[in-house]
């Protein structure tokens, strides 16, 4: 009994350690955030606030158009991640319930793609996308990753278990495959669907890549890329209390979403990795 304890006690010891590890730089962040330009950023000093001030987002608010980057970055993630799940799911569908010629072939070239790197891929999406004309368009930072590779076979592996029966007492009773998709599947997946769309808007909130890359105005930039200029706005003089009040603007809509997302994440993501 005695050993249990101590078994335990180590674990959550081990357990609050990793948290405050975890923790700690979105913390120091904010406290650096809150910090009048007088006072110190360095050594033990920085590690509490003598005269809060929220001067510093105002600032930020006059180097950057940061409503507009915001809302950039809200229709990018937003979008992107609802088109993202909805094609991964009915490509995840097709390959989890359907044959067809090609279909394992397919699937593994699919699998394949998922070791080439990203960065290999700039120069033809740049030429596709100036093609169509959607330089320093949101559309091109939405339709390049409509679906990926590891997103379809995520749903493909949470659909696998879907019963035939019932799709097939849909067919006789007069379903579309589209409607047996639309009513059946989905409404089945739901955590899938939550933990996929959470991890797609976050990635896609975060990229930074993609959107230097097309996006030519300051206005049209995303919040990740704007803040990430913060530190050369003004001439490498922008104080690190105005920069860190930026990264805070860019962060704390993901803690947000992921404190209300969390229980469908972890809920998606073991059922899914038990799945076939």
């Amino acid at each position: 009994m005695k050993q249990n304890t101590i078994e335990r006690n180590t674990v959550r010891m081990v357990l609050v350690i990793t948290m405050i590890i975890a923790v700690f730089p979105f913390i120091f962040m904010m406290i650096i955030a809150l910090k009048p330009p007088g006072e110190s950023v360095t050594g033990l000093n920085s590690l509490y606030v003598m005269n809060p001030t929220l001067n510093n987002f105002v600032r930020v608010n006059q180097i950057i158009p940061l409503a507009r980057n915001a809302i950039n970055s809200m229709v990018v993630s937003s979008v992107g991640a609802l088109t993202t799940v909805f094609f991964c799911a009915l490509a995840g569908f097709a390959f989890a319930k359907y044959t067809f010629p090609g279909k394992e072939l397919m699937f593994i070239i699919m699998i394949a793609t998922m070791m080439v790197p990203e960065e290999t891929s700039v120069i033809p999406v740049f030429i596709i996308v100036r093609q169509l004309g959607w330089i320093n368009n949101l559309l091109s930072l939405i339709v390049p990753k409509i679906a990926t590779a590891i997103g379809i076979f995520y749903m493909r592996q949470y659909i696998t278990t879907f019963p035939y029966s019932i799709m097939e007492q849909a067919r006789i009773d007069g379903c579309s495959e589209f409607r047996i998709f639309w009513n059946m599947v989905l409404p089945n997946i739901t955590p899938a669907l939550a933990a996929w769309g959470s991890i797609s808007f976050i990635v896609r909130w975060n990229e930074l890549l993609w959107p230097l890359l097309f996006m030519r105005s300051r206005v049209m930039y995303t919040l990740t890329v704007a803040i990430s200029l913060l530190p050369t706005a003004e001439g490498l003089s922008t104080p690190w209390q105005v920069i860190m009040a930026g990264a805070a603007v860019s962060v704390v809509p993901l803690v947000i979403i992921y404190f209300l997302l969390q229980r469908f994440q972890i809920a998606g993501l073991m059922t899914g990795s038990l799945k076939g």
